[in-house]
């Protein structure tokens, strides 16, 4: 009888225990249930903090000394307009020709000359609006006898760099999480909820595009964040 005794008043207590911690499981479970994700989206628009201009012509000519003493010539040409325009030596940087030997690679037909040699001379500078304007007014080395091209093609591009992300990277971010959050509450008005706390996050990467084709070193800096919200 004794042992009866005891037994029901463990099954007893387990009832019980059960009936506390029931309503809390069933409110935790709902609360874990009701969530919502959201994303964030920061722009800004920013100049371009480098530029680099690769300055590109080829030369052709039948003797390879008398081309390579022409190319020279002109090289010292354009570093003395780089540096009028001002320029430092710094940035400027002038690299190995490059040779192509026409008759040996089988381009005997329709050739002027045996050999073509490629000069490339590279700005890099943080002066990006006055490399802008430069290039404009490059077309003053044709009175030198000077033809360079215009820097844009496939192998020789001007790029213009923004290297200063982690100066408005917090503030972007922090900015994209207010909007992520302004989207939440307005999702949770919208179905009688209220935001509680914030559940997990991604931040998400940083895309630096040129804003148009026309103004590249114009840069359109972007970021999402992803932030999952509790609701209540």
């Amino acid at each position: 009888m004794e042992k009866k005794n005891i037994l029901g008043i463990c099954i007893f207590a387990g009832l019980l225990s059960i009936a506390i911690a029931l309503p809390t499981a069933v409110r935790n479970f709902t609360d874990s249930s009701r969530n919502v994700t959201v994303k964030g989206l920061c722009e800004r628009e920013v100049e371009a903090d480098r530029a680099i201009w690769p300055i590109v012509y080829k030369e052709g000519g039948n003797s390879v000394s008398s081309l390579a003493a022409t190319v020279a010539e002109k090289n010292k040409t354009i570093v003395e307009w780089l540096r009028a325009a001002g320029l430092s030596d710094e940035e400027i940087d002038v690299s190995a020709p490059k040779i192509e030997n026409l008759a040996a690679n089988g381009y005997a037909e329709h050739r002027s000359y045996d050999y073509v040699m490629t000069s490339v001379i590279t700005v890099c500078t943080n002066k990006v609006r006055f490399v802008v304007d430069l290039q404009k007014k490059q077309f003053d080395l044709l009175g030198k006898g000077i033809a360079i091209g215009s820097g844009n093609s496939w192998d020789y591009p001007v790029s213009y760099d923004y290297t200063s992300l982690n100066s408005i990277k917090a503030e972007m971010i922090e900015q994209a999480i207010l909007n992520a959050r302004e989207a939440a509450d307005k999702f949770a008005k919208d179905s009688g909820s209220r935001i509680g706390r914030i559940r997990n996050a991604t931040q998400g990467q940083f895309s630096i595009l040129d804003r148009d084709a026309n103004t590249p070193y114009i840069k359109t800096v972007r970021v999402v964040s992803t932030v999952n919200y509790s609701l209540r």
